[in-house]
C-alpha cells in the first residue's frame, strides 16, 4: 500500500467511523450532545498557551528582601563576576516569585569591580560572599557550594531570570523519580524560544543543545527526559552527591565542560540526569564570556572538549556518532518505545478508563519503556497532558501534530509496540500502521466490549434500532481483533464471551489498575451514600435515573436522615430535574478530588442495569475500604461474591433493603470493607497486572 493510499484510508475510515458513532449517539444522547461531539472532532484547534515569561523591569537599584531560611532545604548558589545589572534582575525574579520550599541564596563574588559590591550588601536575606581572588566560574561554584547549608544545591547563573515555580519543579523531580541525581531546567531565550532542553553529547565529546531556537512547547522538548548533560546555568543536585563526586572537576578551570563532566560522573555513580521542562529559566546566553570560541574565556571550551574526551573515552563510545541529528528516535534508542493511540489524553480524575490507562502508562514508564501518546483529536488537554509529560511521556498535539498519517510516516519506524484504544481508533489507524510501522506489535485495547454493552442497553430499552447498531459494532470490533496481534480485555467474563464469539483471537487480561489507599474513617464516623461516574457514559445515566427515581425513596423511608451524593461530570439536565424532586439527593457534578467522599461516606452504590467490562467505580470505593451495594451487572467479572465481598441486588425493593441492612450493621460493614480491599489487591492492583504488562508490552 502506498503512503498516500494509507493516508486516504485513514481519513475515510475516520469519517465513516464518526458518521456511524454520530448515528448511535443521536439515539442514545440526543442531537445537542451529538453535535457537541462532532464539533470536538472537527474543530480547528488553537495552539496551547503557556504563561507569558516574567522579565523584571530595568529599574534603578533600591534595597529589597529575598526569601531566606536558617534551615534551608535548598541552597541557590549564584557565582558572579561583574554584570551587576544581570545579577540584580535574577535576584528580583527570586524575590518576586519566591520558592515554596525553605531556601537560602548565596551570591559568590569572584572579584567584581562594578556595582556588585555596593548593591549586594543592601539586599536583605542574601548571603553575599566575596572571594579573596578571582578564580573563575568553577572555583566560585565549588566555593559557594562548600559554604551552603541546604540538602540540595542549585547552581544558577547570574544572567538568568527564573520563572515562577522553577525551583519547586526541580525539587519535586527528586521525589517523583527514583535515582534522580541531577536535574536541569528548560532554558529559554528572552523572546521565549527554546535555548536548551538538556544536552546531547557525541562520541568525540562535542555537544548539541537539544531544541535550540525551536518552540519550548514542542512535544519533543516538553516531557521530563534523561539528558546526556544539563547546563550549569540552572541545575539542582543533592549536596551529599556533589560532595561524593568532589564537585566540579578543577582540571576544566576556569570554565566550560564542567557541567557535562559532572553529568557523566552522576551517571557513572548510578544516578539519572534529567531535564525538567516544568522548570523554566530565561538565560541571556553569552553575557559573561560571549560566544566566540576563538578568544577569551570561551576559548577554553575548545581545549576542554579534549580534556573531557580523554577522561570519558570509554563512556563516549556509547554516544551517538558525530554528524547524527538528535531526534526522539535517537535519544531513546536504548529503550523499548511504545506508542499509544487514543482519541484523547486520559483524565484519571474523570473516569475509570482514564485511571486504568494512566496507571498502565506509569507501569510502562517504570519498566523503562519510552511511552509516546498521540491523541487522534490532536488537542492539548491542559493539566492532563502535563501530568503525562511529568511521567516522561512524549505527548503530541496540535499545532505540532498536523495529522496522524504524516506523523506516523516520520515516527512509525521507532516503535516496538503500538496500542490502539477502542475499536474505532484501531479501525482508522491500522492501515497507517501497516504502511509506516510494520515492525510493531499491534495491541488493541477494548476498554470494554462495546458491542456487549450496546446490546445489553438495546435489550433493556427494547429498541430494535439500537440492537442493529450493536451488531454493526460487533462486526467492526471483531474485525479489529482479527487484524491485530493482541487484544486486551478488562474482565474474565469478557474473555469467556470472546471464546464463543472469536475463539481464534489472542487475548490478554489487564483489568482496572488501582492502588489500595490508606484506610478512611470507620463505620461510626461515616454517613450517607455516594455514586461516582461520568455521564457521557449512557449506563451511568440509566443507573442514576433508576436509583434516584425508584430506589432512593425506599431507602429514605427507613433512613430519613441519609443523603445521596451523585458525583460525575456532564450531568444531564433531565437528571438534575429528577433529583430536584427527591429530598436528600445532592448532585455535585464534577469533583476534582473524590477521596473525601471515598473516605467519609459510609456506602457506595453501583446500580448499573447494563454495561460491560469492569466497573472502576466499584474498584475505587473498595480500594478505599468503602463497601458497595451493586447490581449483578456492576460486579460482573470482578471476582466478588454476594454477602462476602459485596451486596448484590437487581430490583428496586431488594436494592434498597441491601443498602439499609449494610448501613445499620457495623460488623457486616467491616467485613465487606476488608474483603473489598483484598479483592483490589489480588485482582486490580498494579502488582496483579505486572506479569501481563511485561508480556504484552515489554517482553
Amino acid at each position: 500500500m502506498s503512503m498516500s493510499l494509507a493516508d486516504a484510508r485513514y481519513f475515510l475510515n475516520r469519517m465513516v467511523g464518526l458518521f456511524h458513532r454520530s448515528l448511535a449517539s443521536l439515539r442514545t444522547r440526543g442531537w445537542r450532545a451529538t453535535w457537541q461531539r462532532i464539533r470536538v472532532h472537527t474543530q480547528t484547534l488553537p495552539p496551547p498557551r503557556r504563561a507569558p515569561l516574567y522579565l523584571p523591569a530595568a529599574e534603578p537599584f533600591a534595597p529589597f528582601t529575598l526569601p531566606a531560611s536558617a534551615a534551608p532545604v535548598v541552597s541557590i548558589v549564584i557565582p558572579v563576576y561583574n554584570q551587576a545589572a544581570h545579577t540584580l534582575a535574577c535576584l528580583r525574579a527570586l524575590a518576586a516569585h519566591p520558592p515554596q520550599v525553605p531556601c537560602e541564596i548565596l551570591v559568590v563574588d569572584d572579584g567584581s569591580s562594578d556595582q556588585t559590591a555596593t548593591w549586594m550588601p543592601q539586599v536583605q536575606g542574601l548571603r553575599y560572599v566575596v572571594r579573596e581572588r578571582n578564580g573563575g566560574f568553577i572555583e566560585a561554584c565549588n566555593d559557594g557550594v562548600a559554604r551552603s547549608l541546604g540538602r540540595y544545591v542549585v547552581l544558577l547563573n547570574n544572567d538568568t531570570v527564573p520563572q515562577p515555580g522553577w525551583l519547586d519543579a526541580l525539587l519535586a523531580t527528586f521525589t517523583a523519580v527514583p535515582r534522580a541525581g541531577l536535574v536541569g531546567a528548560q532554558l529559554l531565550y528572552p523572546d521565549g524560544r527554546l535555548q536548551e532542553a538538556g544536552g546531547v553529547v557525541f562520541q568525540d565529546g562535542s555537544g548539541w543543545s537539544y531544541g535550540r531556537f525551536e518552540s519550548a512547547e514542542d512535544p519533543r522538548y516538553s516531557a521530563l527526559r534523561d539528558a546526556d548533560y544539563c547546563s550549569g546555568a540552572a541545575l539542582m543536585i543533592p549536596r551529599a552527591l556533589w560532595d561524593t563526586l568532589g564537585g566540579f572537576d578543577t582540571r576544566y578551570r576556569p570554565a566550560y565542560y564542567e557541567d557535562t563532566d559532572l553529568a557523566f560522573a552522576v551517571r557513572a555513580a548510578g544516578y539519572r540526569v534529567l531535564v525538567q521542562p516544568a522548570s523554566r529559566v530565561v538565560h541571556d546566553e553569552g553575557t559573561s564570556n560571549g560566544t566566540d570560541t576563538g578568544s577569551g574565556v570561551k576559548a577554553y571550551q575548545v581545549r576542554n572538549q579534549g580534556v573531557f574526551a580523554d577522561k570519558w573515552a570509554q563512556a563516549l563510545r556509547a554516544q551517538p556518532p558525530v554528524g547524527s541529528v538528535p531526534s526522539p528516535a535517537l535519544l531513546h534508542r536504548h529503550q523499548r518505545q511504545v506508542l499509544i493511540l487514543d482519541e484523547a489524553v486520559p483524565q484519571p480524575d474523570r473516569d475509570s478508563g482514564s485511571l486504568r490507562q494512566y496507571n498502565l502508562i506509569r507501569m510502562l514508564v517504570y519498566g523503562d519503556a519510552h511511552v509516546v501518546f498521540v491523541p487522534t483529536r490532536r488537542e492539548h488537554a491542559g493539566a492532563a497532558t502535563e501530568a503525562l509529560q511529568q511521567l516522561g511521556v512524549e505527548v503530541w498535539h496540535a499545532p505540532f501534530l498536523q495529522g496522524i498519517g504524516p506523523w506516523l510516516r516520520e515516527h512509525g519506524p521507532r516503535f516496538a509496540v503500538v496500542m490502539m484504544v477502542r475499536h474505532h481508533v484501531a479501525s482508522e489507524c491500522l492501515p497507517l500502521l501497516r504502511s509506516y510501522a510494520p515492525q510493531a506489535r499491534t495491541v488493541f485495547d477494548t476498554v470494554d466490549l462495546h458491542y456487549l454493552r450496546e446490546r445489553r442497553g438495546a435489550e433493556l430499552a427494547g429498541n430494535a434500532g439500537l440492537l442493529r447498531d450493536a451488531e454493526r459494532t460487533r462486526a467492526r470490533e471483531l474485525a479489529v481483533m482479527a487484524a491485530t496481534d493482541v487484544t486486551v480485555l478488562v474482565s474474565a467474563a469478557e474473555r469467556e464471551q470472546l471464546r464463543i464469539d472469536a475463539p481464534g483471537v489472542t487475548v490478554e487480561l489487564i483489568s482496572n489498575l488501582h492502588e489500595v489507599a490508606a484506610g478512611g474513617e470507620d463505620w461510626a464516623h461515616r454517613h450517607d451514600l455516594v455514586f461516582v461516574g461520568g455521564f457521557r457514559h449512557p449506563p451511568n445515566v440509566d443507573a442514576m435515573q433508576w436509583f434516584i427515581g425508584e430506589v432512593f425513596a425506599r431507602i429514605r423511608a427507613q433512613l430519613p436522615e441519609v443523603r445521596f451524593h451523585c458525583i460525575g461530570a456532564d450531568v444531564p439536565d433531565a437528571l438534575r430535574a429528577l433529583a430536584a424532586t427527591q429530598p436528600g439527593v445532592e448532585i455535585h457534578g464534577f469533583v476534582p478530588v473524590v477521596t473525601p467522599y471515598m473516605d467519609q461516606v459510609r456506602i457506595a452504590v453501583a446500580p448499573l442495569r447494563f454495561g460491560a467490562g469492569v466497573k472502576g467505580k466499584v474498584n475505587l470505593s473498595m480500594a478505599h475500604g468503602q463497601p458497595v451495594v451493586a447490581t449483578t451487572c456492576a460486579v460482573e467479572g470482578m471476582h466478588l461474591q454476594d454477602g462476602q465481598d459485596v451486596l448484590v441486588a437487581d430490583d428496586a425493593e431488594a436494592f434498597a433493603a441491601a443498602v439499609v441492612r449494610l448501613y445499620q450493621d457495623p460488623v457486616l460493614w467491616q467485613q465487606l470493607s476488608s474483603a473489598g480491599r483484598r479483592n483490589v489487591a489480588d485482582h486490580f492492583s498494579l502488582d496483579a497486572a505486572r506479569d501481563t504488562v511485561q508480556r504484552v508490552f515489554l517482553g
